[in-house]
């Protein structure tokens, strides 16, 4: 019995751990070796039709802290432990024309493994909608099992593209449609999450046609500035931009994002991401409702893996099976969700009187 095989967006997924969009799954080579070791899924690094170049120095970097001198530094110190990752990398350079032979192999060679195409173009014109359109056919008719939207990419400098457009839903919805009328697989969107309109957002996302919401994507940060050198830990010339955090740093926030959506659309799927290290980062997902979990940094700072964590997988799925065998779940939606209702407004915890009236003055 595979207790964890998962279906997802009606997807066949054999276990629901799958590679985020992001340098784990930059090549065919790395997503070769990742459904090698045993990931039920990947999803590409983000496929485009503009012209991509990545700024002149290191594109991630790795921080972490420790109880001795407990400041977070990407500068190797003793007895460190893993705080979270900064990146300020775009979307993949290689063409398009590239990537379908890479993903017909791909796939032909683990056809029973989920490849999900991350793809990204503009919006405001039909040009751009055409070249969503022509992203999405390209990649399906190779054998990609769904698409997943890119609308969350901190670091583009085109206003059409990415984290710009995630509020907007009239673009959200056109997107959408462009997409859905050219293909039939499942549709995932990966929507921004630092915005107070998220939940709107989803909403529109689902009402056009989307099969899941992918999320939590990296949140807009600066990396440090060292007080001896004065220079920031990342920089080119001595500049640097908005970066995007990703790792344990953003784990609460990723599942404050999940449980917002799975309380406002509990029907609605969600792939979630954000700081999943193992087993009980992964827990606490599902039962915030999440159906699918996508990881990354954990993966690219596995020692001897080739970033793409082959130890990490099986921790993964042996730490989730043996808790799945010890509590008697046949699958994960036995458990999925469970926390969503003990998730309230402040107002409905209970206070140590009584007489407290939300702040207000109790009428006399």
């Amino acid at each position: 019995m595979n207790r964890l095989a998962t279906t997802f967006t009606g997807l066949e997924f054999d276990n629901p751990f799958v590679l985020a969009s992001a340098p784990p799954t930059e090549s065919k080579r790395k997503i070769l070796k990742a459904f090698e070791a045993g990931w039920g899924g990947v999803v590409t690094k983000t496929i485009g039709l503009h012209p991509v170049e990545n700024v002149a120095g290191p594109k991630t970097i790795f921080q972490r802290t420790s109880d001795v001198k407990p400041y977070v530094s990407r500068n190797k110190r003793q007895d460190t432990v893993s705080h979270s990752s900064w990146n300020w990398e775009l979307i993949s350079d290689q063409p398009l024309e590239l990537w379908l032979p890479d993903l017909e192999e791909i796939k032909t060679t683990y056809p029973d493994r989920m490849l999900i195409a991350s793809i990204m173009a503009g919006a405001g014109s039909e040009e751009e909608m055409e070249n969503w359109r022509k992203l999405a056919r390209a990649c399906v008719n190779v054998g990609c099992d769904a698409i997943e939207l890119n609308m969350s990419c901190p670091h583009m400098d085109r206003k059409d593209m990415g984290a710009n457009i995630a509020n907007d839903e009239d673009i959200i919805r056109d997107i959408l449609n462009a997409v859905t009328s050219s293909v039939s697989v499942p549709i995932w969107v990966k929507l921004k999450p630092a915005t107070s309109t998220l939940v709107a957002a989803a909403g529109a996302a689902y009402d056009a046609g989307a099969a899941s919401i992918s999320l939590c994507n990296t949140f807009p940060s600066l990396p440090l500035m060292d007080p001896e050198t004065m220079k920031f830990e990342v920089e080119v010339d001595g500049l640097v931009t908005s970066g995007g955090l990703g790792g344990l740093a953003i784990l609460h926030q990723a599942l404050q994002r999940v449980s917002d959506i799975s309380k406002a659309y509990p029907a609605g799927a969600i792939s979630g991401i954000g700081g999943i290290r193992g087993f009980r980062e992964a827990f606490n997902f599902i039962v915030h409702g999440a159906g699918n979990l996508q990881v990354c940094t954990a993966a690219m700072e596995e020692k001897g893996s080739g970033g793409v964590g082959v130890k990490l997988i099986q921790e993964l799925k042996n730490d989730l099976n043996d808790y799945m065998e010890r509590k008697g779940h046949a699958s994960i939606d036995e458990f999925r969700g469970v926390a969503r209702e003990r998730i309230v407004e402040h107002s409905q915890v209970r206070r140590k009187s009584d007489a407290y009236n939300g702040g207000y003055d109790i009428a006399s």
